[in-house]
């Protein structure tokens, strides 16, 4: 089974997006708020290089945000990421 983690803040626009994006092929995720933890968004923005929300993994591996998953959904890519037989990074 895949694990989406979505690292999220509570007002943006393209968070929700991505998680109806997600809800509407029926995937569940883990999402992970950090509008307050200055210190998390900061970690992350120097572990992946992205400092807006969402950052979006799929079974480990940092994906991008919602522009990106959108477009691994049009060609097809997260559905195979998405397979129960992919591997976790």
């Amino acid at each position: 089974m895949s694990s989406v983690t979505i690292y999220s803040s509570e007002y943006c626009a393209y968070c929700r997006r991505a998680k109806r994006l997600l809800e509407d092929k029926g995937v569940d995720y883990e999402e992970v708020l950090i509008d307050r933890d200055d210190r998390k968004r900061a970690e992350l923005a120097e572990r992946h290089g992205w400092k807006t929300v969402p950052l979006i993994f799929v079974n480990g591996r940092f994906v991008g945000g919602y522009d990106e998953l959108a477009d691994l959904d049009s060609s097809g890519e997260l559905d195979r990421m998405l397979s129960s037989d992919a591997p976790e990074v």
